[in-house]
């Protein structure tokens, strides 16, 4: 089950105070980036965390799951608990650096003789 935009927006509008927001569908669910950096992984209208040190003190008593087959285990964060996911995206802002750009490959080599 793929995630509804509805809940997308939620999740940002939850934390549209600690950055530059935009979201992105991948797959038929969602990667939200604050200032261009991946910072929640939204899945199935559930929200994830990559479970980096940074935040370990904040969700060591969060539920844990897998955001989709073979994904490593994730923290689940409460959405509405719009204090305690402001404060994880500000520290994991911090850390998570921004994705490097894909190099796109032509499908064909063309050789020039």
């Amino acid at each position: 089950m793929a995630s509804d935009v509805s809940f997308v927006e939620f999740v940002v509008d939850q934390i549209k105070t600690t950055g530059n927001i935009r979201f992105k569908k991948m797959f038929g669910d969602y990667m939200v980036y604050v200032n261009d950096k991946p910072v929640v992984l939204v899945c199935d209208n559930t929200a994830f965390i990559k479970q980096l040190d940074c935040v370990k003190t904040f969700l060591e008593n969060a539920e844990k799951g897998r955001p989709y087959n073979g994904a490593k285990e994730h923290y689940i964060i409460d959405v509405d608990d719009h204090e305690l996911l402001s404060t994880v995206v500000n520290e994991l802002e911090k850390v998570v650096p921004i994705p490097k750009p894909r190099k796109r490959h032509s499908r064909f080599q063309l050789s020039v003789e």
